[in-house]
């Protein structure tokens, strides 16, 4: 075993202390009277509410707050939410998984403008998703299978484009900067009430951190128009568009071996969702979205003397989303809910042997459609006591039918300090390749979705008068169902995919905001994680996935935060982020003669610094010009996400914005 380093390194306590020191500087800054109004939120209870109204967990992060602090990739972005483990398997645009409240990295429903983005199955690689056009991204954490179904059994991610309200807004970006970096970018917006549009195009390159075969770039387009009718109609149809492609040496063991190996992403999400008021207590909604996928792998020779030869599979992806929801508002603050979603997903597997072959389809094209029923119901049966009751029926054409719950308490002791609870299921359905493998694997057509059982509780207080805010949040989850696969199955031509593993987790998050003059942020999340495999399943042995009583791989300890940004004599903007993530259990796997070899990774702490200055002010017709520049990395720390496959270091972004409003 490696012994872990210390959680908390003195060079990183010492630029955390200075962090901090400097924040009681800024706050002495002149206060304003400026009045903040409260976060909204869509996600939660699938109507807009404040968030500090809803009796679960969720963080809103603005996309006008990422953009400043030049954060381009939601990844990067999610990092800074509490329980949030994000883990990149090496350079830029490598596979990049989210581990939420210790969950799988399957187990998050994610969203774009109410479009299920997920495969079937629930994985997500967020290797090439920006923060282009992103008016916010919402996190629900903990289950949420009662309005979302399946995948939502850690938490929903939902990205929200910006629709335009205003006056015209035009700009463009180009930075460049460490490995060969190089992203441009332009984006215009605007409209009033009646009608709001926004557009945004970029490409990002770079040469990537290993010395061949590491390029990798990503072009994305997005746009949504929205438009109200009489006062009772509103429509918004948006479409996103992302085409990357990733060259990477390694082999699965991390060692860098081939020159010419990459694989590409292309991805289309386009979502109308269409609003009408019947009355004052009641509305309809009606939501039609399509994501589709293409993932391909291409190996060439390396050279002529190469026998593995040519590879080059692809896998087409189409999810088709349809639901209509009905809301009630009635007096004493009853709400209420229902709805109904069909989600219909199909898959085609193609390959080809050689470069001048077509790309054939080598499966049956396996799909299955799924039927939703869901209703929810909050009321306020005494004063300053929320109570929130939600249940879900989904009726799927493989596995039948599966329940699912979650009920909810909100409790304002003060106006200043609010107390909830929530207790819930969700469920996750298995995989294509789970169901309906075929060759080596044999898949199982009979295998039931992947459940848990969650419960928390938490505790937010305001400091009035003083822009402080902490909240703690308790939780324990337990997981059960999980499919595993076996290389001995109980009868020859028996599938090899079963539900057998099981696994809990419980933990602490803990999230202080200071907002102590206007232009002056800070945020600050801990989270305590303890996770524990209680039925290892097929597994045996210390040195596999699933090890009875020990920990599930890449799901830190311990895991920190803590930003600051500020505007500097209302022409600059500066800001810094600490990221410190405790040790992980990973898997070294196997590389002739040596077997694979189960592992702790060090903890690690980065700091990355941004910042910006207004070298002309918009105004009379002329354009604006902003000098930015970003540092990832800063001390070029050497730490690994996954297990032989090493981190990006020191990387610095120099740009120029210009903007016409």
């Amino acid at each position: 075993m490696i012994r872990a380093r210390p959680a908390f390194p003195i060079r990183w306590c010492a630029a955390a202390a200075l962090l901090v020191a400097t924040a009681p500087i800024l706050a002495a800054q002149e206060r304003s009277d400026t009045t903040v109004l409260p976060e909204i939120v869509v996600t939660a209870t699938r109507y807009p509410v404040s968030a500090d109204s809803v009796g679960v967990t969720v963080t809103v992060l603005r996309g006008e707050d990422l953009r400043a602090q030049g954060i381009r990739s939601v990844a990067d972005a999610l990092r800074q939410v509490p329980g949030a483990q994000v883990v990149q398997g090496g350079g830029f645009g490598a596979q990049t998984s989210l581990f939420l409240r210790g969950g799988e990295s399957d187990y998050v429903k994610v969203l774009v403008d109410g479009v299920a983005v997920n495969q079937p199955g629930g994985s997500y690689d967020f290797a090439n998703l920006t923060t282009d056009n992103i008016e916010r991204i919402e996190v629900v954490r903990g289950p949420g299978s009662v309005l979302y179904g399946s995948d939502a059994i850690s938490g929903v991610v939902q990205i929200v484009t910006r629709d335009g309200r205003g006056d015209t807004e035009l700009s463009a970006t180009g930075e460049g900067g460490t490995y060969g970096s190089f992203r441009w970018e332009a984006e215009a917006l605007g409209g009033g009430e009646a009608l709001g549009w926004s557009a945004a195009v970029s490409r990002r390159t770079t040469d990537g951190i290993y010395g061949f075969n590491s390029d990798y770039h990503n072009t994305v387009a997005s746009g949504r128009v929205r438009a109200a009718a009489g006062g009772r109609t509103g429509a918004a149809l948006s479409a996103r568009f992302a085409d990357g492609a990733f060259h990477f040496p390694t082999d699965f063991t991390g060692a860098p071996t081939d020159h010419n190996q990459f694989n590409t992403e292309r991805t289309t999400t386009v979502s109308l969702d269409v609003t009408h008021r019947f009355s004052s207590a009641v509305e309809g909604q009606l939501l039609v979205g399509r994501h589709a996928a293409n993932n391909e792998f291409v190996n060439p020779p390396d050279s002529a003397t190469d026998f593995n030869g040519f590879s080059d599979s692809r896998i087409d992806t189409r999810r088709w989303t349809a639901e209509a929801r009905g809301q009630l508002r009635l007096p004493a603050d009853i709400r209420g809910l229902a709805g109904v979603s069909l989600d219909h997903e199909r898959q085609a597997n193609l390959q080809r042997s050689a470069a001048e072959d077509p790309l054939t389809r080598v499966d049956p094209s396996p799909e299955r459609t799924n039927w939703g029923f869901f209703l929810q119901g909050s009321a306020m049966p005494v004063a300053r006591l929320q109570l929130t009751a939600g249940g879900r029926l989904d009726q799927n054409e493989r596995f039948g039918s599966f329940w699912t719950y979650r009920t909810s308490a909100l409790a304002f002791v003060t106006p200043s300090t609010r107390i909830r609870a929530s207790v819930g299921t969700g469920f996750k359905e298995p995989s294509f390749f789970d169901n309906f493998a075929t060759g080596f694997a044999t898949g199982n057509p009979d295998l039931r979705p992947e459940r848990t059982f969650s419960v928390e509780g938490g505790v937010t207080q305001d400091v009035p008068g003083t822009g402080v805010s902490v909240s703690a949040t308790g939780f324990a989850q337990r997981f059960r169902d999980l499919i595993q696969f076996t290389f001995a199955p109980p009868s020859p031509g028996a599938p090899n995919f079963f539900n057998v593993a099981a696994a809990r987790v419980a933990g602490v998050e803990i999230g202080v905001k200071l907002r102590p003059t206007a232009g002056v942020e800070a945020d600050a999340a801990y989270t305590h994680l303890h996770t524990e495999v209680t039925d290892a399943g097929f597994d045996s042995g210390e040195d596999a996935t699933f090890v009875n009583g020990q920990r599930l791989l890449r799901r830190p300890d311990d895991m920190l935060t803590f930003g600051l940004q500020s505007t500097v004599a209302r022409r600059g903007r500066v800001g810094a982020v600490l990221t410190v993530v405790g040790s992980r259990e990973d898997v070294r796997f196997a590389s002739f003669p040596d077997p694979s070899k189960r592992l702790t990774l060090p903890s690690y702490a980065t700091l990355d610094l941004s910042g910006s200055v207004a070298v002309l002010l918009p105004g009379g017709g002329v354009p604006g010009l902003d000098l930015t520049t970003r540092v990832e990395n800063l001390f070029d720390k050497s730490y690994e996400q996954a297990a032989n496959f090493r981190s990006p270091g020191r990387t610095i972004l120099v740009g120029v914005t210009t903007h016409v409003r």
